[in-house]
């Protein structure tokens, strides 16, 4: 988009509400990528309305921020779904008078969230980042799981747009019957993330020299995470160099049993801010075994710190790596081919120098800033919609899709 383009579209949008199950200072994908669109929104003169789930008791938001109360999600006690607070959502949102609605997550508070907006005429995008209707074979909830994309697509294709972070994931959700489906692609700041922040301090506490690989991985330590291949290619590279170390960086349901069986593995619990960009950029090869996320925002800020990232082929590392070239990447689901992968790369410390190298050039070229103007055209699109033919995408479809009334609380 051109600069004329986002100021004028800036000029246009002065008033955005965002709608999410989670934020920041929560540590997740969708948290921070929700949490730096809102930045760069502010940072262009336009107020944005959040409004979330109440994850703490003291947790009161501030004055554009709308906290309520909600449920902990299955497997992921330390997060709360919001409940669908109609007549409350609906009020702050008039008060609020946005001009688009940005809908991140798909549970009850997205619904009351577009059910408002139906009412209150206001155009709706809504967000695909979590791939939840995957979850269900980790935590034992075939129901999520058998009934996840039908619940899906009805709560999608019932908002203007649907927002997939690569056009690999926009094209499923298209052959899955989803309609409108664009690309919100993922930055990354490659200030932040820098191999510069290396700290040979920290790589002393860890038991390791300037030549010895460490391997990586950052994120939630959970099932649907695939940790059990960062375990067992961890295993396979150690018996062949008994020196090398693995740190994991995060914390979750899985990380007892993982201390458990390996004592010697680094555990750093979760990290933020300038020390989580030292603990990337003091790493060598960077582990993302997850066959679950959409995107995966930890593989572009592995690729500005520099490392070398074994990953599947698909999400962020098919989107802008090459196999060989700038990562190694593994056939989807092939777990032997992944630690062949790692295991190459640790024996081969040029091929993982120029790995780096060519990491960090391809992080330096992904923008925050070109995207949060893409976001902004799908808002502006959205909000014309509504102002040329009177309705949002919802009401318009109500002869074919029903919407599930409830009580409103």
């Amino acid at each position: 988009m051109h600069e004329e383009q986002a100021s004028v579209m800036s000029t246009e949008l002065s008033r955005i509400s965002i709608v999410t199950e989670t934020y920041a200072p929560e540590v997740n994908g969708v948290a921070h990528t929700l949490a730096t669109l809102v930045e760069g929104m502010r940072q262009r003169g336009i107020q944005v309305q959040v409004i979330r789930p109440r994850q703490h008791k003291a947790d009161l938001g501030d004055q554009q921020t709308l906290t309520l109360p909600g449920l902990p999600i299955p497997g992921y006690p330390e997060l709360k779904f919001g409940l669908p607070f109609y007549n409350r959502v609906k009020r702050a949102i008039a008060e609020f008078s946005p001009q688009a609605i940005y809908v991140a997550t798909e549970g009850p508070l997205g619904w009351a969230a577009c059910r408002a907006a139906d009412k209150l005429k206001i155009g709706v995008v809504s967000g695909f980042h979590t791939n939840f209707h995957q979850y269900g074979k980790h935590y034992r909830l075939g129901l999520i799981e058998n009934l996840g994309y039908r619940y899906m697509r009805w709560f999608h294709n019932n908002t203007a747009a649907t927002l997939g972070p690569t056009q690999a994931q926009a094209d499923e959700l298209t052959e899955h019957g989803f309609e409108r489906v664009g690309v919100l692609s993922r930055g990354v700041n490659s200030e932040q993330f820098s191999p510069a922040h290396r700290n040979p301090e920290l790589r002393r506490q860890w038991g390791v020299s300037d030549d010895t690989p460490v391997l990586l991985y950052v994120g939630r330590i959970a099932a649907e995470k695939n940790l059990q291949l960062v375990v067992r290619t961890y295993e396979e590279i150690h018996n062949q160099d008994n020196s090398i170390k693995l740190v994991l960086v995060g914390d979750g349901p899985e990380l007892e049993a993982i201390r458990q069986r390996h004592p010697d593995v680094i555990c750093a619990g979760i990290q933020r801010g300038a020390t989580l960009a030292e603990y990337y950029a003091s790493g060598d090869l960077f582990l993302f075994p997850s066959l679950t996320d959409t995107f995966g925002n930890v593989v572009t800020e592995a690729l500005a710190s520099g490392l070398g990232v074994v990953s599947f082929d698909y999400a962020a590392a098919h989107e802008h790596t090459e196999d060989g070239i700038s990562a190694m990447l593994a056939p989807f689901g092939d777990e032997q081919a992944f630690i062949r992968s790692a295991l190459s790369l640790s024996e081969r410390p040029n091929h993982l120098r120029q790995i780096r190298q060519n990491a960090r050039a391809i992080a330096e070229s992904i923008s925050w800033d070109s995207i949060i103007n893409d976001f902004l055209q799908h808002l502006h699109a959205a909000h014309s919609k509504v102002n040329q033919h009177g309705h949002t995408e919802a009401s318009r479809s109500k002869g074919r899709v029903s919407v599930p009334q409830s009580g409103s609380l």
